[in-house]
């Protein structure tokens, strides 16, 4: 079984800065693509920002440039250092791993989210 673990969240103020973690564990061969998804109460879960196995990325528009996605494979984490955050940018913060390969075949995973609080 595979799990994300997330951390970095919390409460910061408008402009600042905040830096996400995630850790894959388990059986892991490959993770194809990580990324970072974000969800409001109420409202859609929408993608963040996604980083493949050769480093290729994709930012949500509102994200470009504020926000940038790096992945460490051999530690299977992949990391979301946000700067100039706004109050709009407040939502749970999820991790999620595309097409892990384990012994027993390709799956996604999910992790369980993380607060992000941004206060004017």
């Amino acid at each position: 079984q595979v799990q994300l673990v997330e951390s970095g969240g919390g409460l910061v103020q408008a402009g600042g800065s905040l830096r996400l973690s995630c850790t894959a564990s388990g059986r892991i061969l490959k993770i194809t693509v990580m990324g970072w998804y974000r969800q409001v109460a109420g409202k859609q879960r929408e993608l963040v920002a996604a980083i493949s196995s050769d480093g290729a990325t994709n930012y949500a528009d509102s994200m470009r440039g504020r926000f940038t996605i790096s992945r460490d494979d051999a530690k299977n984490a992949v990391y979301l250092q946000m700067n100039s955050l706004k109050a709009e940018d407040t939502a749970v913060y999820y991790c999620n791993a595309d097409r892990v390969m384990t012994p027993s075949g390709f799956r996604d995973y999910w992790g369980q989210g993380t607060q992000v609080t941004v206060s004017l």
